[in-house]
């Protein structure tokens, strides 16, 4: 019997019995005397569960409950193997690293203590190297404020309308507008908002970082299916949507495929190795601008082979770069 075996061991015999003996708890655990005395004190202090010890009685029983007490008396993760706890901790670390702003973490800090609290002094020592091993680098990450982030989570939540003040850093617009938040999305290092936008009546997405002022609404969301979200934030590639669907056919050098061939640029793309080494591409996409700020990150090692309106665009491009260095 594990640990955690024998904690609710101990739960059920002093649940169902009003005073448990040391003896009856040492035949059923099966222990020795000093680990029994460890479960007792680590279920009393880590755990907060009321066990005391009635000497007129001779034996343990639980407490009543304090109402002024603000720990649960319940052994909850306990199902969670120190292993699994050490996943979770680090997924927490990772999730903090993600989340610069700060806008997830304090929300689960309690959750990270009790984790904590589970592992004991030794485990956390581990967590504790383990999560210097772990190390995340941002890129371009934007500031969203957190009371934003919370208003819209809880909007999210609660199926509820957002009246929010935006604005478009594409053209530097500022416009006001009622929306039903539909879905959050976390791309590139920054949150995103999928919703229909009773101003435009249809779906848009929102960089959370460009709302400038968020007012929560006491009108329900209107609700759009799962597919129609599919159909029109799925097909495009990257965070761009709408319009047709074209299809970006790329040939990367010999050099960069080794990187390319290994990467997911969109879920439905299509990849074959050519016999001198070069990889071509095939991926759909909507609208152009992010597509092709990915093509020029590799220069000279792609080239775009259609469609010819992609491939002029790119042209374009180079030749106003060529203008500001030539």
């Amino acid at each position: 019997m594990d640990r955690t075996e024998r904690f609710y061991k101990i739960s059920e015999l002093l649940r169902t019995s009003k005073v448990v003996s040391f003896a009856v708890l040492l035949a059923n655990l099966e222990v020795s005397r000093s680990t029994l005395k460890r479960d007792l004190k680590y279920l009393c202090e880590r755990l907060h569960n009321p066990i005391v010890y009635c000497r007129d009685l001779g034996g343990y029983q639980l407490a009543a409950s304090d109402p002024a007490d603000q720990h649960p008396h319940e052994l909850p993760g306990l199902w969670f193997s120190p292993t699994e706890i050490h996943a979770l901790l680090t997924m927490q670390q990772l999730l903090a690293g993600l989340d610069a702003g700060g806008v997830l973490t304090t929300h689960i800090a309690p959750l990270m203590e009790r984790l904590n609290a589970l592992l004991g002094p030794e485990g956390n020592a581990e967590v504790t190297e383990l999560r210097q091993r772990v190390r995340i680098i941002r890129l371009a990450q934007r500031s969203v404020r957190p009371r934003h982030f919370e208003q819209v989570a809880t909007a999210l939540a609660q199926r509820m309308r957002l009246h929010i003040a935006y604005t478009a850093r594409g053209n530097g617009s500022a416009t006001e507008r009622d929306i039903s938040p539909l879905r959050l999305v976390h791309y590139r290092d920054n949150w995103y908002l999928d919703a229909w936008c009773h101003h435009r009546q249809g779906l848009r997405n929102f960089a959370l970082d460009a709302i400038t002022r968020l007012e929560p609404l006491n009108q329900a969301a209107h609700e759009v299916s799962a597919a129609q979200l599919s159909t029109t934030f799925g097909p495009g590639y990257g965070i761009f949507s709408g319009g047709a669907v074209r299809w970006a056919r790329l040939r990367f050098s010999a050099e960069r495929a080794r990187w390319v061939a290994q990467e997911q640029w969109h879920p439905e793309q299509i990849g074959k190795q050519e016999s001198d080494g070069s990889y071509l591409l095939r991926l759909p996409y909507t609208d152009h601008r992010e597509l092709i700020m990915d093509i020029l990150k590799h220069g000279a090692h792609c080239e775009v082979l259609g469609p010819p309106s992609l491939r002029r665009v790119v042209g374009e491009e180079v030749e106003k770069m060529t203008e500001k260095y030539f």
